[in-house]
């Protein structure tokens, strides 16, 4: 996608309020799930001394907004995944590395869970992550249909060792057209198990994925969707639940209100590939550079993409009439980027942008 060269407006003035740093430490993966967003799964991984010097060029950046600011600091986090990142055998040396570092920043764990057993989440709660998500696509014969058979038992069991031992414990759901109607039994699912929160995002058609595009849920579908994901909100709150079904993605406020979700990536969200690319998410796959050959700080501030993700006065034609438009400014930019090869056009699944917006 061709950009303009912009201007650096603020160059190193600019400090995000807060900073997720999603890092994939491996392509390996022992599940070979339908929509995954790779194209392979056996790709050269960095060795343990090179996931210290990321580290360390991210938290030199925050240190250095930190400098700036004064008293206030960056709130950080880091999710690190995969592939399956328990595969790596030094993958629990890296989190006491970030265990160690608490007083900077928070971690989470995004993991299809086949690997996590009883003594595996003993471990886990003496390293403190913020919490531990699992994917459940849907009943059983619908999750194994996508993520492989005997996933969803081996997720079950996953995310009751885990509660087992007080870890919060997060479900993710991808919505597609064969299972969206499903997501209330994965929230009934996350309620029995003591799940922390169960939250929902659409299919993105990239990477091994991108043969699902059929399976994008229509504008109409979309709606549908966030409805059913409402009306299992409400049930939860009116059962005084514990577990949190969440609606904070793109689109997600046009029903369940709330403050509108604005799409982070390439300012308040950046990923790691394995081998040190930097992409603003992983499910927008445009490379900007590799922290190994340029530097964290120099690629945040100067990339093109990167400014033009951050340009509060870059909006999509198709949305300039919404009253949204400020806050929202154009839905789910992977999407858009993944049917339209333009991040900055409406998101394909909108009810609410123009004809002209969405071609």
């Amino acid at each position: 996608m061709p950009l303009e060269p912009q201007e650096d407006r603020g160059h190193e003035e600019y400090r995000p309020p807060h900073l997720v740093l999603q890092w994939h430490i491996t392509e390996r993966c022992n599940f070979r799930c339908a929509h995954c967003y790779q194209e392979t799964y056996n790709g050269g991984e960095l060795p343990f001394q090179e996931l210290l010097a990321i580290l360390t060029q991210f938290t030199d950046l925050l240190d250095r907004w930190d400098r700036r600011a004064g008293s206030s600091r960056v709130r950080a986090h880091i999710n690190v995944t995969g592939g399956e990142p328990f595969i790596r055998p030094d993958f629990l040396d890296l989190l006491a590395v970030f265990a160690e570092k608490r007083d900077r920043l928070t971690f989470g764990i995004l993991t299809n869970g086949s690997l996590i057993d009883a003594d595996l989440a003993r471990r886990l709660r003496g390293l403190g992550p913020a919490y531990v998500q699992v994917s459940v696509e849907g009943a059983e014969d619908t999750n194994d249909r996508i993520r492989g058979p005997a996933a969803h038992g081996r997720a079950v069991r996953a995310l009751q060792a885990l509660a087992q031992e007080g870890i919060p414990t997060t479900i993710s759901f991808t919505a597609q057209r064969f299972n969206f109607r499903e997501f209330p039994a994965v929230a009934r699912l996350g309620r029995d198990l003591r799940a922390t929160r169960v939250w929902a995002d659409r299919v993105i058609p990239a990477g091994n994925g991108a043969a699902l595009a059929e399976q994008m849920l229509s504008p109409a579908e979309t709606r549908e969707f966030f409805e059913i994901m409402y009306q299992a909100h409400g049930e939860a709150v009116q059962g005084f639940c514990r577990t949190e079904i969440a609606m904070m993605r793109a689109l997600q406020f046009l029903v369940g209100g709330g403050t509108p979700y604005r799409c982070g990536a390439g300012d308040t969200l950046i990923t790691v590939q394995p081998n040190g690319d930097l992409y603003p998410c992983r499910r927008m796959p445009i490379r900007v550079g590799n922290v190994l050959e340029r530097p964290l700080v120099e690629l945040y501030y100067t990339s093109d993409l990167f400014l033009a993700l951050r340009d509060r006065d870059r909006v999509p034609a198709g949305c300039r009439t919404c009253r949204y438009v400020r806050d929202c400014r154009g839905g789910l930019r992977c999407l858009a980027y993944a049917v339209n090869g333009d991040a900055f056009t409406p998101d394909p699944g909108c009810w609410r942008a123009t004809p002209a917006g969405a071609a």
